[in-house]
This record gives structure tokens, C-alpha cells and sequence, in this order.
């Protein structure tokens, strides 16, 4: 059976224990049986789709991804919890500035208790899980390309990717003295690595709310 990946997953495939494999942006224009992607992506063959937005994200698809391999005889053991962690525990090693990737359960609720009356408009679904996962609480608002609407809403923050500034500047004076707005990088901006990629997220939202 022949796996093929994206870009984004390829770490993911790899941590849950498959050595060979195909990787492409476009899974369709391999030959391949079976794709791993992020949930977003859609392909015509047989796929397993997954998010990696979070900590807790990474390491359930981790775990998904290799219950899946396994399933399919690709690898000879899934990986397990304690195995994950040890993943996650060695970016020490390979990052010494990194820090929430690190966090115990505990200390993390720390942040979120002191993250939960902070209100957060949101342009984008990934990011609205990486703002929910801190503790703060996210509007009802959708963005809309094609929708110029902007009701009025209350509150403290504004959180965009960095590909839609143009789009959100049209939409929101970013410059306000009503709320602040937070800029986060996207994939084309910011490291492959999901730990590393999801480290960075976090630390700006968190030292930015």
C-alpha cells in the first residue's frame, strides 16, 4: 500500500512511525492508495483527515495516524501515549526558548482561567482553535469573503492570519483604540515543524491577549 502525505503532515506520518512514504501538496497527482491530510484538504482516494492546530491536536492525530498505519500492517507496533510525550519532551533539546509545548495540563489551565472573560473575534477556524484551546472566549462571527457586513460586536481582541490583512484592514481599523489586534503567521510563514509551528501561534496569542 502506498501512503501519500502533504507538506504539513509529513512529520505527523513520520512520528507515528511510517518511513516510506509519498509527500505532495496534491495527494490526487501521486500514485497512490491511501492519503493523509489535514482536515481542510479533500482528495480522491481513500484518505484519513486530521488537524494539528493544537498541542492536543498533534498528539491525537499522532496517535490516529498510527492506530491507522498499524491497522493497515504498515508498522509493526502504534505508538503509544508515553511515546508521544517523549516527542514533545525532547523539543527541549532541539529549542531551548520553547515553553507552552512543555506545559503540564495544570499549568496550562492556569492560562486559560486567566484568559476566560477576554472576548476574541476571530478571521479564521484554524485559529479559532488555538484562541478556544487558551481559555478566551470567541464571538459568533464567520468570516466571509464575499460578505462586506460587519455588525457591530463586542469585544477585546481581534485574531487574523497574516494572509488576510489586506482583507481584515478593509473590514476593521486595525490601528483602534477599541480592541487590539493580533496578527499570526501562516503556513508559508512559519516553520513545518507542527510543534514548533503551533509553539510560535501560542506564544503570540498568549503574550498578546
Amino acid at each position: 500500500m502506498i501512503i501519500v502525505t502533504t507538506p504539513m503532515c509529513k512529520q505527523i506520518v513520520e512520528w507515528a512511525g511510517l518511513n516510506e512514504f509519498k509527500v505532495n501538496r496534491f495527494p490526487d497527482a501521486e500514485e497512490g492508495d491511501f492519503a493523509i491530510l489535514l482536515s481542510e484538504s479533500k482528495v480522491k482516494m481513500d484518505s484519513l483527515a486530521i488537524k494539528i492546530n493544537t498541542f492536543s491536536q498533534i498528539k491525537e492525530s499522532i496517535k490516529i495516524v498510527s492506530n491507522c498505519l498499524f491497522e493497515k500492517n504498515l508498522i509493526e507496533k502504534a505508538i503509544d501515549d508515553e511515546e508521544i510525550e517523549a516527542i514533545f519532551q525532547n523539543y527541549i533539546n532541539i529549542d531551548e526558548d520553547i515553553k507552552y509545548a512543555l506545559l503540564s495540563e495544570e499549568e496550562f489551565n492556569k492560562i486559560r482561567e486567566s484568559n476566560k472573560d477576554k472576548k476574541v473575534k476571530v478571521y479564521s477556524e484554524f485559529l479559532k482553535d488555538l484562541v478556544c484551546d487558551i481559555g478566551a472566549d470567541v464571538i459568533d462571527f464567520k468570516y466571509d469573503k464575499d460578505n462586506f457586513t460587519n455588525l457591530e460586536m463586542d469585544f477585546d481582541y481581534l485574531v487574523y492570519p497574516d494572509y488576510l490583512e489586506e482583507e481584515v484592514s478593509k473590514r476593521e481599523d486595525l490601528c483602534s483604540d477599541e480592541f487590539k489586534a493580533i496578527k499570526i503567521l501562516s503556513h508559508n510563514n512559519i516553520s513545518k515543524d507542527p510543534i514548533l509551528k503551533a509553539e510560535s501561534r501560542y506564544s503570540i496569542l498568549i503574550d498578546g491577549l
